[in-house]
């Protein structure tokens, strides 16, 4: 855990963990620049594993922190948005998402993404997750928030997005889950992370009732 990162402070160990030993950790021998755009830099790294291996280690590192929003509405339906993904040439429907600049606060960058991207502002929000995207290749971090008391917007997509917006039960997203028809990391782990808390009760009642009734 690093206490200077503000992401990683207060950063809770697991139960089970508490008085085993750690693992060395890797070395960093120094890094290089390999590329960089506005988005992201890759970076180059003289490393040591934990068991003496030395490696060549390339981190990707992104520009902003991830930031994502499952938008619920009284009703117990959720509004994703559907676009066409470069990367794997698919197409995926996601919760609204983005990034926010390190030097802003998340929050207002997940209120910028539900506006531009689904047209909603919400009154109520709630942090529900912080995920390391994937940890063995880049250093990229997400805060995912619940957020509802929805009303509409102006969209303002990315000049680069073709948006598609649909609202269905937050039980039908789970089903879609379950089967694959929704497989964007971000947004499997919040709706699970969502269908957790109304179960336990974490959530407000009529919210969560709303949520789990099934169509």
């Amino acid at each position: 855990m690093n206490d200077d990162d503000p992401f990683d402070r207060g950063r809770p160990v697991p139960g089970w963990a508490k008085g085993q030993p750690l693992t060395r950790p890797w070395t960093d021998g120094g890094a290089t620049t390999v590329f960089e755009n506005p988005w992201m830099r890759l970076t180059a790294h003289a490393a040591v594993a934990p068991t003496g291996l030395e490696a060549t280690y390339v981190v990707m590192r992104p520009r902003n922190l991830a930031c994502g929003v499952l938008p619920i509405h009284t009703d117990g339906t959720v509004t994703l948005v559907g676009q066409a993904r470069f990367a794997l040439a698919n197409y995926s429907w996601e919760m609204p998402e983005g990034g926010a600049p390190f030097d802003e606060d998340p929050l207002d960058g997940a209120k910028r993404e539900l506006a531009e991207e689904a047209g909603l502002a919400a009154a109520t929000w709630c942090e529900v997750l912080r995920m390391e995207m994937s940890n063995s290749l880049t250093d990229e971090r997400a805060i995912a928030w619940l957020a509802w008391d929805l009303s509409e917007v102006p969209t303002d997509p990315d000049p680069t997005e073709v948006i598609a917006v649909a609202r269905v039960p937050f039980m039908t997203l789970l089903y879609e889950i379950d089967r694959g028809g929704v497989r964007d990391a971000f947004t499997v782990a919040t709706a699970l992370r969502a269908y957790h808390m109304a179960r336990e009760g974490l959530l407000p009642g009529w919210l969560a009732h709303a949520m789990l009734t099934r169509v």
